[in-house]
């Protein structure tokens, strides 16, 4: 599933061509995705210009006429520009052509994604609750202690809130709770305030530095340029159980928390 940094690589990618640029037809092949297209998408966004390109969490809001079209990319989606009338693809369910003559095209082969509208001024149910931004100055050690006061959840699941934090997926979950040598499967209520605070800088660290690497390259993700990230080369225990560890040598260990699977090292997490 893409997380934050990828799809931050994707909004980078796509705003150059999109911001500025009018919308001269919409084309919806299928609008069976997590939820319908709305039916009256094309009357809110024909004709209309792309003012900004912004993310929230792991939401794409594309800023245009009266609202902002809200794409999530799944568990297999991603949006990228194509010459307008480039052949089509099966899982190829939408197409926002502009007068550059490119179309931005989403594709998505389980239609776990979402295409949504919200006028200007709501605020759609999805984005509500959500927590703050990781790399924003409101997303500290001091909130993920405070958070986590009286919580016996394990502390992975724990960052993975999004009403704690968004965007922290499983990937930098897992690589974030290394670098501060936190064991995934500790209670999030008896982790100390000190180590909270290693453990939301090297969130932030891995984060903006997975975000300058073009995000992780895992099964179908594409950035909007088409072109994959290549932070996976450089992860330390995300997929790796079994393999010895970077740092020690160690075997890693698996286990599963909160339906995920989680490595880690024994040795060097504690």
């Amino acid at each position: 599933m893409p997380e934050l940094p990828e799809v931050e690589t994707t909004r980078r990618g796509i705003a150059p061509h999109l911001e500025g640029r009018k919308v001269t037809r919409l084309i919806v092949r299928d609008s069976r995705l997590r939820w319908p297209i709305p039916e009256d998408l094309a009357i809110q966004i024909e004709d209309q210009t792309f003012s900004q390109i912004r993310r929230r969490a792991k939401y794409l809001l594309m800023d245009i006429g009266g609202g902002s079209l809200i794409s999530h990319l799944g568990m297999s989606g991603n949006l990228r520009l194509v010459p307008i009338g480039s052949p089509v693809g099966k899982h190829e369910h939408v197409d926002i052509e502009l007068d550059s003559g490119m179309a931005l095209r989403y594709t998505d082969p389980r239609r776990f994604g979402a295409m949504l509208w919200i006028k200007a001024g709501e605020m759609h149910p999805l984005l509500s609750r959500l927590g703050p931004e990781p790399l924003s100055e409101l997303f500290d050690g001091e909130r993920l202690y405070q958070c986590s006061r009286g919580k016996s959840m394990a502390v992975k699941p724990f960052i993975m809130d999004n009403a704690v934090v968004v965007g922290v997926g499983n990937i930098y979950a897992t690589e974030a709770l290394f670098a501060a040598g936190i064991d995934p499967r500790r209670e999030a209520g008896r982790i100390s305030r000190a180590r909270y605070q290693i453990l939301a800088e090297e969130i932030k660290r891995i984060l903006a530095y997975a975000i300058e690497r073009g995000g992780t390259t895992l099964r179908d993700f594409l950035g909007g340029d088409g072109q994959p990230g290549y932070f996976q080369q450089e992860l330390f225990v995300y997929g790796r159980g079994g393999q010895p560890c970077k740092v020690c040598g160690t075997e890693l260990s698996e286990c599963r928390l909160g339906q995920r699977s989680s490595v880690f090292c024994r040795r060097c997490q504690r």
